[in-house]
């Protein structure tokens, strides 16, 4: 069996396990929105530290348009729930796609000084993979401190060998929560938390995070962004998938998460570095990165389902695994229902049949509410996104499921203002004009057979 399959299939293999034990929960969002009114003013952080209380609402301010999403409020909201700060200062740039991320981020390893952390779900064996593996050997062999966190059952089909080769070179890497529980060092053996995390940091000044792994498979362009589309054969279906690249004091969040991530797996071999060098102001961006672990405080699912019951305007969502837990299904109901234009790109074709016909198994109550629904045409989707009212963005490694709520380790930037709430918006657009609507009269004149697969595969929820 293919490396791919065996990682699509495992989860359902593992459902024995999560009948053993009794079910976690996600917290109850709306007693969080209840506090809007008595939620502390938003803290912002700038390379020297917190900001005074006026400067970071001068800040926020500027981002503020009337009839709008008003941002204080929400960011105030946000950090009562989340716990995490704003953090000012930072540049940021749009990746789509495996090619133009897959550049970036080999560039970003090229010129490394200092230090390379990298955390990925997958690491495949491949061209792609190899020449990875071989760029960070080799910034390895020049002095440079490289440490990687890989996921069990996401390279559950790489040999070792390929993992030994980067060990021999120096280079300190950490299988997560593996499958064999005789790898543990002492932590207990939870086989169905999993890191999702796509993540990239270099010298302490440059993060990359989104939805890309390192494969092959992700190296991909999506058929309408290719440039080469003659060259394409009829299977040669591409991805669509978005990263985002992260400069100035933001990055130091990301470090932070990564060694947290380390250290909790009680591993000492981390090869140290200055992973916190000072800070610099790279551009006038307003960010908040979260991260979520296993049964930690839920920081994405929280910041998406209050930005999705503060929305006035829109709600845009990308989201490449669709299957909703019933407080999100009701935060989009609700949301459709009082007027805001709530659209979903979902996919149309996918890499993994059990979680495509489990998510389509919630079409009829949502298009029924006035959600509209858009399946992406030609390419594999795999984006991870949503702008919420044009200035709440968010980018990252988060399905929209309950898998990636609950069970995973996951990392997401969120992004506020209207520059890249624009950049958001024309790349949904884009989406949009190369999807196919799907309306509430063509999806109950669907096949029987497709209804039963979505019966089937809704009970399968809560482990995909």
């Amino acid at each position: 069996m293919k490396a791919t399959s065996l990682r699509l299939w495992l989860p359902a293999c593992l459902m024995c396990w999560g009948l053993l034990g009794a079910c976690a929960s996600l917290p109850n969002v709306n007693e969080l929105g209840a506090r809007l009114d008595t939620a502390e003013p938003a803290s912002v952080h700038g390379k020297n530290g917190e900001l005074s209380a006026a400067r970071a609402k001068a800040l926020l301010s500027k981002r503020y348009t009337k009839n709008t999403l008003d941002l204080q409020q929400q960011a105030a909201l946000e950090e009562a729930a989340t716990g995490v700060p704003l953090i000012a200062g930072n540049k940021t740039t749009l990746l789509f796609d495996g090619p133009q991320t897959m550049s970036e981020m080999l560039k970003a390893i090229e010129g490394a000084k200092n230090s390379i952390n990298l955390e990925t779900y997958i690491f495949d064996q491949d061209g792609m993979g190899m020449k990875f593996a071989d760029a960070l050997i080799e910034r390895r062999k020049a002095g440079v401190a490289v440490n990687i966190i890989y996921d069990s059952v996401g390279t559950i089909g790489v040999p070792k060998e390929f993992f030994q080769r980067m060990r021999d070179a120096g280079i300190s890497l950490l299988e997560f929560n593996p499958v064999n529980p005789s790898k543990l060092s002492g932590e207990s053996w939870k086989l169905n938390s999993r890191d999702h995390r796509k993540v990239l940091i270099v010298d302490g000044r440059i993060a990359f995070t989104g939805g890309i792994n390192i494969s092959g498979t992700y190296s991909k362009s999506s058929l309408f962004r290719s440039r080469n589309k003659s060259s394409k054969g009829e299977n040669d279906v591409g991805w669509r998938d978005t990263h985002i690249k992260i400069e100035g004091p933001a990055v130091q969040a990301f470090q932070y998460l990564f060694v947290r991530q380390w250290t909790a797996q009680d591993r000492a071999d981390l090869t140290d570095a200055d992973f916190f060098p000072n800070p610099i102001i790279a551009g006038d961006k307003v960010v908040r990165v979260l991260g979520s672990d296993p049964g930690g405080q839920f920081e994405i699912f929280k910041a998406y389902n209050l930005a999705m019951q503060e929305a006035k305007k829109t709600i845009h969502i990308t989201s490449a695994y669709f299957v909703p837990d019933k407080q999100t299904v009701e935060a989009l109901k609700a949301a459709a229902k009082r007027g805001v234009d709530v659209k979903l790109v979902l996919p149309g074709v996918s890499d993994s049949g059990l979680v495509f016909h489990a998510g389509r198994s919630f079409y009829d109550e949502l298009l029924a509410a006035g959600v509209k629904i858009y399946q992406l045409k030609l390419s594999v989707l795999h984006a991870k996104t949503a702008v919420i009212d044009g200035k709440w963005s968010t980018v990252g490694s988060t399905n929209m499921d309950t898998r990636s709520f609950l069970h995973n380790s996951e990392l997401n930037v969120v992004v506020l203002g209207e520059a890249f709430g624009n950049e958001m918006e024309r790349a949904f657009q884009e989406d949009i004009r190369d999807s196919v609507q799907i309306t509430l009269e063509q999806w109950r004149d669907r096949p029987w057979l497709d209804r039963v697969q979505e019966w089937a595969a809704q009970w399968t929820n809560y482990w995909l």
